[in-house]
């Protein structure tokens, strides 16, 4: 497979993924969020009016599937199709997760083409074959120096410990095959160098060339223990290793080797969204093998940190799993998907608890951004029969909000769609709503309402349109992070009749004032964010 010649034009499309998941389990609140970044992320460029490519999908290879599918008596594939069908999809769905395709590993479309790259390395003088002896990870399906190996204590004493499980290693010894992954430590650190924004956050970076610094082994890239996985194609007794399989679904799914025009518009990604704890596969491993192939290297790699509870990863293995829709059914799908990014600083560890959310749920959205949305709408409906009015007095308070709202929307444009701040980015809007109810405290259109002389009237009518105007503009910003409450206030505003779909409002002319027609209906529909429930007690 070629690279694309330097005379053809770059990717047109903003090309987001997120890792493929492991499908030995169900998801939890770890994968919705690194997911739900993405989704955002892409929505947000989508409503640019950018051309975008959102992948996810599942990584369905490798020993730790194997073991898990016997342990439930049925073979690997039977275990993948089950918990993809039933699991994996059913969440994004539920989510509102937006993206273009969704890769299995699985797939002829991705397996075939695997084969491929790797043929093309082998024949490249990149893959030699070879013997090897050391410490392995089942669970992270990657072997581990001697000195990150923790001393296990209680029922693992005198055992050595993968220090991401805590769980025992195994000693393994085969003949493999091996990638000359060792002859690209200098050609990696040249390209950190020549681009700091390569990988993200800058405490990620500095980490992934500690690593490289101290010099690459030769990456084993096959098994010849067992099966599950695609097969070597000059040597049928070994499977490739799982994370060479995975990593390449980021080509694969975009037309590597099938597709050469598709492939050219969409490859190679504008940002590959990972875990931490797997940021050295692709901030390393992967782009050594692109460089070896010929082939473009991602714009960006970013690091999401870890969601923490009680102090500890969030994972199955450590109990502190926790389902989604255990919070979905109790904040809402909306609410979900702004916690977590809003809550959390993208690229730092987090903590979760159920008594921050609901603090956040109820002082941010239930009071400040849904009740602005009920309490504008009562008003129109109360003093103007629910026909929006014309603003015929707008002055200094009036253009400090317009001010503002130029500046939320390019603070939020800046931090979230560029840099990746999602905290960030939202807070910038939710700063802009908190002036908004300030504007509403201060003018008070409930007493300006008490008198009826025409100047009074005027005034009433330019307070009420100014908040209405500013909700107009907190619908389309908020409608990537918030897509189902941001219909419902555009349809309270009566806005699609007159400037059409939400989706087609572009986010950079959302700060153009007076967009709003006057005599637009105004209705005063349910709650965007009702009152929360309590917690019902075991």
């Amino acid at each position: 497979m070629a690279a694309t010649g330097s005379e053809q034009a770059g990717p047109t499309a903003y090309y987001v993924s997120t890792p493929i998941y492991y499908v030995n389990d169900a998801p939890h609140l770890g994968h919705a969020y690194t997911t739900v970044a993405g989704d955002v992320l892409t929505r947000w460029h989508r409503q640019r009016g950018e051309k975008v490519w959102y992948l996810t999908g599942t990584d369905e290879h490798g020993q730790k599937i194997m073991r898990t599918a016997e342990a439930n008596g049925v073979s690997p594939q039977e275990w993948c199709d089950k918990l993809v069908e039933e699991a994996w999809k059913p969440l994004w769905e539920h989510l509102d997760i937006a993206n273009d395709d969704f890769i299995r590993t699985t797939e002829k479309r991705h397996t075939d083409r695997v084969q491929e790259f790797v043929q093309d390395l082998y024949d490249r003088g990149e893959i030699y074959q070879g013997g090897y002896e050391g410490p392995y990870c089942v669970a992270c399906e990657e072997y581990k120096t001697y000195a990150e190996l923790l001393d296990g204590e209680g029922p693992f004493e005198g055992q050595k410990l993968c220090p991401i499980h805590k769980k025992p290693v195994e000693m393994l010894q085969e003949e493999n095959y091996f990638f000359k992954l060792s002859a690209y430590g200098p050609k990696l650190l040249e390209h950190y160098e020549a681009d700091p924004g390569f990988i993200q956050p800058e405490s990620a970076r500095n980490e992934v060339m500690q690593f490289v610094r101290q010099g690459l082994e030769d990456l084993s890239i096959s098994r010849s223990t067992f099966d599950w996985g695609v097969k070597i194609p000059w040597d049928d007794k070994h499977v490739i290793y799982v994370w060479v399989d995975a990593l390449l679904n980021y080509a694969t799914a975009v037309g590597y080797g099938s597709d050469q025009r598709k492939f050219d518009e969409i490859f190679p990604a504008d940002v590959h969204l990972v875990g931490k704890d797997i940021l050295r596969f692709h901030a390393v491993i992967w782009p050594a093998m692109l460089m070896a192939n010929g082939l473009p290297l991602p714009k960006r790699i970013a690091a999401n940190g870890w969601l923490m509870v009680g102090g500890e990863k969030m994972s199955k293995s450590n109990l502190t799993g926790i389902s989604p829709q255990q919070l979905t059914e109790h904040f809402g799908v909306d609410a979900y998907r702004w916690y977590f990014l809003r809550a959390i600083a993208f690229g730092q560890d987090g903590s979760f608890s159920w008594e921050d959310f609901a603090a956040r749920y109820t002082s941010e959205l239930a009071n400040d951004y849904g009740n602005l949305a009920s309490r504008v709408a009562a008003m129109v409906g109360k003093y103007f029969d629910g026909a929006l009015p014309a603003a015929t007095a707008h002055g200094e308070a009036e253009q400090a909000i317009a001010d503002g709202l130029t500046r939320a929307v390019r603070d939020a444009d800046e931090r979230l769609g560029e840099q990746l701040d999602f905290a960030g980015g939202i807070a910038a809007v939710f700063d802009f709503i908190k002036q908004v109810n300030g504007y509403l405290t201060e003018q008070a259109p409930w007493k300006v309402a008490k008198d009826t002389s025409p100047e009074a009237q005027a005034r009433l009518a330019t307070i009420l349109y100014t908040a209405a105007e500013s909700l107009r503009a907190c619908a389309v910003l908020l409608n990537p992070v918030m897509p189902d409450s941001s219909a419902k206030l555009w349809d309270s505003l009566g806005a699609e009749p007159a400037l059409g779909a939400l989706a087609d409002q572009p986010l950079p002319d959302a700060a153009r004032w007076g967009q709003l027609p006057a005599g637009t209906k105004v209705t005063k529909g349910s709650a965007l964010f009702p009152r929360l429930e309590e917690p019902k007690g075991d």
